[in-house]
């Protein structure tokens, strides 16, 4: 049987990025609207990691620092390195364990291609609880998405078929719009609700209906 792989993205597309960093935001400065700060943190971040190879533990503290002085709110010594910190308690997405669970047992193979270390992606890896095959991080691909080292290193490591593989993640710019450059098959787990016209071969607001959608893309071959 030929093997089938689904990658994924991980922050955002089976653990709560934006909750893990909202609710760390909140209980830094209660204060002040969560939302907007997560919003103004959402640009700041991709400033930071933009053709670095710095670690994720580093994004994370240097772009906590960042937002402080761009809102002028007070960080002591101590909260420098909440998100980081935090980001091992980050919550997986309800559906995500099961869905995973149901595509082993449809035979695909599973890779994590994240923006992290590997520490703290095996920390998430852990609460999803769920075997995975290849996990590629930001420190393997020498690189953060939307660059294609994430891509390149999986390949590299798995000689895949491409015609046998589908990338599966919730961020256009980071995931989607660069497996469309790469010309891969990807499907888009549209959370927010967003539009775009960013090119993919199916749309879905979850993981629920996942294993029957990558089903009907790549069918199983004796």
């Amino acid at each position: 049987m030929t093997e089938r792989w689904a990658t994924f993205d991980c922050y955002g597309t089976l653990i709560d990025w934006m909750g893990g960093i909202r609710d760390t935001l909140s209980d830094l400065w209660p204060e002040h609207d969560a939302d907007l700060l997560l919003g103004a943190y959402h640009e700041i971040e991709p400033e930071v990691q933009h053709g670095r190879s710095i670690s994720y533990r580093e994004v994370l503290t240097e772009s906590l620092e960042k937002l402080a002085r761009r809102e002028r709110l007070r960080l002591d010594d101590d909260e420098h390195a909440a998100l980081a910190d935090s980001l091992p308690t980050w919550q997986p997405f309800p559906e995500v364990p099961s869905s995973l669970s149901e595509l082993r047992d449809r035979g695909w193979k599973i890779a994590i291609l994240s923006n992290t270390d590997p520490d703290l992606l095996d920390a998430s890896l852990g609460l999803i609880d769920v075997p995975v095959d290849v996990r590629i991080t930001a420190a393997e691909a020498g690189s953060y998405k939307p660059a294609h080292g994430h891509w390149d290193r999986f390949f590299e490591t798995t000689n895949v078929d491409r015609a046998r593989h589908i990338h599966v993640a919730a961020s256009i710019p980071h995931d989607i719009r660069p497996a469309a450059e790469l010309g891969l098959t990807a499907v888009w787990i549209n959370r927010m609700h967003e539009t775009s016209d960013a090119p993919r071969a199916a749309e879905l607001p979850d993981l629920t209906k996942l294993p029957e959608t990558l089903e009907d893309l790549i069918p199983v071959q004796g």
